[in-house]
């Protein structure tokens, strides 16, 4: 029923994540061009992030209502650090992607938060487990590839931030520190 209003409304499609750090940015995208891909679209670097929670099209006129509601989230009292140690392919979404091999406690109780938050605006939890990662490539319909090099990033997040998804680029709207 929501959805069927949201899509007479002007909205935006939104989503909850951690943005990567420039420098990080730079070095996974490099690790990513030694695997020497063959098949796949590449995610832009620019668009390296992970995503906590996808909220789809948010009517415009909900978007300070969302955010105000982001903002009295409880968050983790430190910065959050999660390894990206392992590379995985989603045969079925044809994703490649950064993942860690344990999520950390304190980014699960993040995700759940921001998924409490979001239900008075009729955006359910999704009925999927969340698995932290971050997309390499898109359209991937090959084996995990091999690494000479193993993967060991560390995505240290100060903030999480709510984006904006327009034409395949990702614009941060607004953001919220973790501590």
């Amino acid at each position: 029923m929501i959805d069927e209003v949201r899509m007479d409304l002007p909205a935006k499609r939104l989503f909850f994540a951690l943005d990567c750090p420039p420098l990080q940015r730079k070095a996974i995208a490099q690790w990513r061009g030694e695997l020497g891909l063959r098949t796949g679209k590449p995610v832009p670097a620019d668009n390296f992030h992970l995503t906590l929670l996808f909220l789809g099209a948010v009517p415009l006129a909900q978007i300070n209502e969302v955010c105000e509601a982001a903002g009295k989230v409880r968050t983790p009292a430190e910065t959050l650090r999660i390894a990206l140690d392992r590379l995985q392919v989603w045969h079925r979404a044809g994703i490649l992607s950064l993942a860690p091999e344990r999520a950390p406690p304190a980014l699960l109780r993040l995700v759940y938060a921001l998924e409490q938050a979001m239900l008075p605006f009729g955006f359910e939890a999704s009925a999927r487990e969340f698995r932290p990662h971050l997309t390499l490539a898109r359209d991937y319909r090959a084996a995990e590839p091999e690494s000479a090099t193993p993967a060991e990033f560390f995505l240290r997040a100060e903030r999480f931030a709510l984006f904006e998804s327009h034409k395949g680029r990702y614009r941060i709207l607004q953001e919220w520190p973790l501590n």
